[in-house]
């Protein structure tokens, strides 16, 4: 597969699973971050923010991030979905496991294992810059906002996140 195809088919699973995010409750943004939202010919990896309620269930986006790690794998990929709370502080990412609890797993090494079912607290491994946490490259949805320059082949599928007060607009602005 060549590199093209394979930015391509990372691009198409990650707004796969944005399109199952967004409908979920307690969802509060979601953004990309990451070698994605740049022209990087062969990233390496799927990058995702989702910003949660304090009390949201994270059952659902657990499945939902497992079904695009696993596509990702196909094509020797990753993918992560990091979280971060209303406030913009990073709290973690989701927890790749099935089945999330204290003690399930013993090579768990979130902080707070099965405190927050599905919520993979490993903060002395991976932590998000506060920027990148409050500006990330591309907010998604619930309104499509670039802090930075997009690569165009993302544009047509950003597209589809546009509120109907940015196309009403952009139709003004054209006649």
């Amino acid at each position: 597969m060549q590199e093209s195809d394979i930015r391509t088919f990372l691009i198409a699973e990650a707004f796969r699973f944005i399109d199952r995010a967004v409908v979920l409750p307690g969802i509060r943004r979601i953004a990309m971050i990451g070698s994605l939202t740049s022209a990087k010919r062969d990233p390496k990896d799927v990058d995702i923010l989702l910003t949660v309620d304090e009390d949201a269930d994270l059952t659902a986006l657990a499945t939902a991030a497992r079904k695009l790690k696993g596509a990702a794998q196909t094509r020797n990929k990753g993918a992560d979905v990091f979280l971060a709370n209303p406030s913009g502080q990073y709290i973690g990412r989701i927890c790749q496991w099935r089945e999330c609890g204290p003690g399930i797993r013993a090579s768990c090494d979130a902080h707070h294992c099965g405190q927050r079912h599905f919520l993979h607290d490993d903060l002395d491994d991976i932590n998000l810059d506060s920027n990148v946490v409050m500006n990330p490259p591309v907010e998604v949805w619930p309104t499509v906002v670039y802090h930075q320059e997009a690569a165009r082949d993302l544009l047509p599928y950003l597209s589809r996140f546009r509120s109907n007060e940015e196309r009403l607009s952009d139709h003004e602005a054209s006649e």
